[in-house]
């Protein structure tokens, strides 16, 4: 399996954290989707990644599908619940969609700021936006509470999808105060930050 990414994006960085969990083979293909030799959208013709090529050249994309997928490869660290368990499974999904959801609007964020000039940048579209994630953060941390994980006592893909979201957003807006605002989710985050699956993909610039 080929998977294409880059360094930086949460999105990849949960998948390539499933596949270190589930200890799974691939090859890694940095692309930068904002360049103008990007090659992504010949495996995506959504031009996004993640992509995940496989043997027989079919892709898969969004982290969310190519995640659920490699949970199926083999048992080694489960991290969905099994079909029949199907309220648990729902729970993990919220959860995942939760985080992404935090990503998708701090991600959009970033870009106004990025890639439009600062006269035609929305301050009040950027703080709608910067709203989501807060909610987001608050929510996060009343379902957490003083569990370990996000589950529970049980390591699932709820924990891998808040953790990189809460990377993401120590890497890329270190102004938001997530860590004092919800101790849990900082402790949370340092426990994750402690496995290898996450010590090995911590998003970086090059």
């Amino acid at each position: 399996m080929k998977l294409i990414g880059s360094n930086t994006s949460p999105y990849v960085r949960k998948v390539r954290v499933v596949m270190a969990e589930k200890k799974l083979d691939y090859s890694f293909e940095l692309d930068n989707v904002w360049a103008a030799e990007t090659q992504v959208h010949l495996s995506n013709p959504l031009g996004k990644v993640p992509c995940l090529v496989m043997e027989d050249g079919s892709a898969l994309y969004d982290s969310r599908v190519i995640a659920e997928y490699l949970d199926t490869l083999t048992p080694v660290c489960k991290l969905l619940p099994a079909n029949g368990n199907g309220r648990d499974r729902a729970d993990v999904k919220v959860w995942e969609a939760l985080a992404d959801g935090v990503l998708d609007a701090a991600v959009l964020v970033r870009l106004e700021k990025t890639l439009r000039p600062q006269e035609q940048q929305s301050p009040q579209w950027m703080a709608r936006q910067l709203g989501k994630v807060h909610a987001g953060l608050a929510v996060m941390a009343e379902k957490l509470g003083e569990q370990p994980f996000c589950m529970g006592k049980s390591y699932t893909l709820a924990d891998v999808a808040v953790g990189c979201a809460l990377g993401w957003l120590a890497f890329r807006f270190p102004d938001i105060a997530w860590r004092d605002d919800y101790p849990n989710l900082a402790k949370l985050h340092d426990k994750l930050a402690e496995r290898a699956s996450f010590r090995d993909t911590a998003p970086f610039e090059g």
